[in-house]
């Protein structure tokens, strides 16, 4: 298995860290997103339900199409129960798994080719695994905590969220730090960005301990678009008492469907957006 050491490209970066950490911490309602004219509103319709594992603590999500099967690569979190995971979509069934050693917190995953990249929260430490066999490839450091994690196929970079109101730009190869953004809405930062998906051009985000989903142009971090999921929580807690926050987005880009999750939560929402009229 070999190891890599990102690279984070700056020695400020470290102390821009700890004060956008502390800042991210200031509340969940100041981290909603805020009015913007330039921003798109949407509002939701739940097309369809699929089953889901309520155990499973959910920190990124991605969907697959493999042999003529519906599939999703899901990362859960907890210390204990941190797994990397292939599900059938139909029914929920967990086809295969690797458990993370009871000291990582698991969370986000993007799937690159035939790899799978796997983040922890705190460790500082992300892991590398073959997508057919979970095989680990390689072990790679950081120099934040590791939240959400995508991928941007045209200009072949992950992109990486750490609970903060930046996203860092890695190349997939040598793990170094390309870029930076700061995610803004109508130039006030939107901090606690977790979860993240590359849909159509923009990128797509949770923002943890709200309803919120936000569509962020990868340029400048500007705040594109909009929607609040309020309702599903209670829709997955009528199934479930135990259910934590929203936090999983999947995008089949073939079928143009768009699934979203939570932590605990016993279903995926299949989702269909329509932008509100001004």
């Amino acid at each position: 298995m070999n190891r890599v050491v990102l690279a984070n490209g700056s020695p400020l970066l470290s102390a821009v860290f700890a004060l956008a950490l502390l800042a991210s911490c200031a509340g969940c309602r100041d981290a909603s997103p805020q009015a913007s004219g330039a921003v798109r509103d949407f509002q939701y319709e739940i097309v369809r339900t699929y089953p889901h594992d309520a155990k499973a603590f959910t920190q990124g999500l991605v969907f697959a199409r493999e042999d003529g099967q519906d599939l999703f690569y899901e990362g859960t979190g907890l210390h204990g129960r941190s797994f990397l995971r292939r599900v059938d979509v139909e029914t929920g069934r967990v086809l295969k798994q690797s458990a993370l050693a009871e000291k990582y917190f698991g969370e986000g995953i993007a799937v690159v080719g035939e790899r799978i990249y796997q983040l922890t929260w705190q460790a500082r430490t992300g892991f590398i695994y073959d997508r057919r066999t979970f095989e680990r490839m390689a072990t790679f450091e950081y120099q934040t905590e590791g939240w959400g994690l995508t991928y941007d196929p045209g200009r072949k970079q992950l992109i990486l969220s750490d609970g903060s109101s930046r996203l860092f730009f890695l190349d997939p190869e040598s793990l170094a730090v390309t870029n930076r953004i700061e995610v803004r809405d109508g130039g006030r930062p939107v901090r606690n960005l977790n979860e993240l998906e590359w849909i159509d051009g923009e990128i797509y985000a949770n923002v943890w301990q709200t309803d919120w989903i936000i569509m962020i142009d990868p340029a400048d971090g500007r705040v594109t678009g909009r929607v609040r999921l309020d309702g599903l929580v209670d829709a997955a807690r009528f199934s479930s008492g135990e259910v934590d926050v929203l936090n999983g987005i999947a995008y089949d880009a073939e079928g143009k469907r768009l699934f979203v999750t939570g932590k605990l939560w016993p279903q995926i929402f299949e989702i269909r957006l329509r932008e509100t009229a001004r």
